[in-house]
């Protein structure tokens, strides 16, 4: 489907022409697009924290998050997050510019901070599987595994695409699809640290007065 806009011309005598359509321009359906993909992204989540606030306490007998939550190691993935997505930022300013080694270094850095967090992530998840808190154990933690876990996919998702990206401005250089994309990532990227401040107040600061 062409998506386009209505000119007007208003002649001598007043009388408005008929419209004629025209196309809009590549980069804003881009972003409406990809605005609509995050806000279906934030809907999705949204309903996983409404599922993890009603079965919080559903323990059944088993671990709670006081018990099963490591606040050192949180902080430190919650600290490499944010650093990461202000390095993003740098990213994006790098690219603006148009600095090719700024922005395979700032990528980089974002891409090992990503990482970290990541693997600290699955850490937490290997621990907790080790000591019988596995997700069928209660539905606190089918809930805390879904919410937590779908974050963590996404993360994975946005390391393979930054690669993917940084590939393309190796090959391309900073054509427009190229930064087209970089700021869809960008965009991505900070919308997926917003998403873990609200799932580390939510889930973890909550969770250890339970």
């Amino acid at each position: 489907m062409n998506t386009a806009v209505a000119t007007y011309e208003v002649e001598a005598d007043g009388q408005i022409d008929a419209p004629e359509a025209r196309p809009m321009p590549k980069r804003t359906v881009v972003g409406y697009g990809f605005w609509l993909f995050l806000l279906s992204d934030c809907v999705m989540f949204s309903a996983f924290f409404a599922s993890y606030a009603v079965l919080v306490h559903a323990t059944a007998g088993g671990p709670t998050g006081a018990q099963l939550f490591n606040q050192t190691t949180v902080a430190i993935e919650t600290t490499c997050l944010l650093i990461s997505s202000y390095t993003c930022g740098l990213m994006s300013l790098a690219i603006s510019a148009r600095r090719r080694s700024a922005t395979y270094f700032f990528a980089a850095v974002t891409f090992v901070l990503g990482a970290a967090f990541l693997s600290l992530e699955i850490r937490e998840f290997v621990n907790m599987i080790a000591h019988g808190a596995t997700p069928q154990r209660s539905a606190f933690l089918s809930a805390f595994f879904t919410v937590v876990g779908c974050h963590g996919a996404h993360i994975t998702a946005g390391l393979i695409w930054l690669i993917v990206m940084m590939t393309q401005v190796a090959f391309k250089g900073f054509v427009a699809n190229v930064q087209r994309r970089l700021l869809c990532f960008a965009l991505f990227w900070h919308a997926l640290d917003i998403i873990w401040v609200a799932l580390f107040t939510v889930v973890y600061l909550m969770g250890v007065s339970q």
